[in-house]
């Protein structure tokens, strides 16, 4: 599914066809499009995941759904063509999409300040509304249109990862420094996102979605369909804390440490160093030199885990 940055391209390469009259309409969409035939484009628009073509009285959604595209210029032959259309210099072609004709003025429709990658984004608003789902998991929470529109699930991993957030934490036990965080990232990585994908380099740029190993503890990242919307989430187990709003018992059954509320931290993270050795470090940095403390160099990942445990146990003691 094309995510807002994506959109935002497809919308920048189509800008020649406005104020362009469309001669003809093909497409096996059941909507009349038809009625497109003679109308002059006025406008190309986005908000997230939705292109907008406008006309005079009424716009046309176009939704990308799971595996939609589109082409300009040059039909692809082993695709079906949703709609089409016919300009005296140039066509555009849309597959496997959502086809909607929209009669509300946009602006009456449509929250831009709740589109990541438009200039009325609003950070405050999508604060308020996280506040109002304290249960729900970040996971559900980034790819919930009316609070992040335009992020998908590529951003939704690598958002997590980047700031050292699993992905199933509930978004009510977040502390407020790590919400900031989350909803700051949501729109740098949309744009870096759009960078690298202009760039042909996007995925070069991915460091958690679809990858086997966490580059940061070179140990197995957690395949999973997670949240509600069951989409593949990608998190290490060792350096994502867990924010929860359940009391704390155990580790989660994937070995996740569990944060029980604002006030605890995971206490250590490991890293792999060259030598092959495994080294602790405590999450929470020094206040006199902003640095981790080194908690122990061992042989093996299992060793570095068993101190940790340890030192979890005598911090409960």
């Amino acid at each position: 599914m094309p995510e807002g940055p994506s959109i935002i391209i497809l919308k920048e390469l189509v800008q020649p066809f406005i104020g362009k009259k469309i001669l003809s309409v093909t497409g096996n969409s059941k909507q009349d499009i038809q009625r497109l035939s003679g109308q002059k484009v006025l406008d190309f628009k986005s908000w997230g995941k939705h292109f907008l073509i406008c006309f005079n009285k009424f716009s046309i959604r176009i939704h990308f759904m799971l595996f939609g595209s589109y082409s300009i210029n040059e039909r692809k032959e082993t695709k079906k063509t949703r709609l089409g259309l016919h300009f005296k210099e140039g066509e555009l072609f849309f597959y496997a999409c959502s086809v909607k004709f929209i009669e509300e003025d946009l602006d009456d429709l449509y929250d831009w300040r709740a589109d990541v990658m438009n200039d009325n984004w609003s950070p405050a608003r999508a604060k308020n509304k996280l506040k109002q789902i304290p249960d729900t998991l970040v996971c559900d929470a980034l790819l919930d249109q009316h609070i992040f529109a335009g992020v998908g699930n590529i951003i939704k991993n690598e958002v997590c990862f980047r700031i050292f957030l699993h992905p199933e934490s509930n978004v009510g036990a977040l502390p407020a420094k790590q919400l900031n965080q989350l909803i700051k990232e949501a729109r740098n990585y949309s744009f870096d996102f759009l960078k690298w994908k202009k760039a042909y380099v996007l995925r070069k740029h991915w460091l958690a979605h679809t990858k086997k190993i966490c580059p940061r503890c070179e140990i197995p990242f957690i395949k999973k369909y997670a949240g509600k919307t069951q989409r593949r989430t990608f998190f290490c187990i060792n350096c994502q804390v867990l924010y929860n709003n359940l009391p704390l018992k155990n580790n989660s059954n994937d070995g996740t440490v569990i944060v029980k509320n604002k006030k605890q931290q995971l206490q250590g993270m490991i890293r792999k160093l060259k030598s092959g050795e495994y080294r602790l470090y405590s999450r929470v940095k020094d206040t006199k030199t902003n640095k981790r403390k080194n908690l122990g160099t061992f042989n093996t990942l299992a060793a570095a885990k068993k101190h940790e445990q340890e030192i979890q146990y005598f911090k409960k003691k």
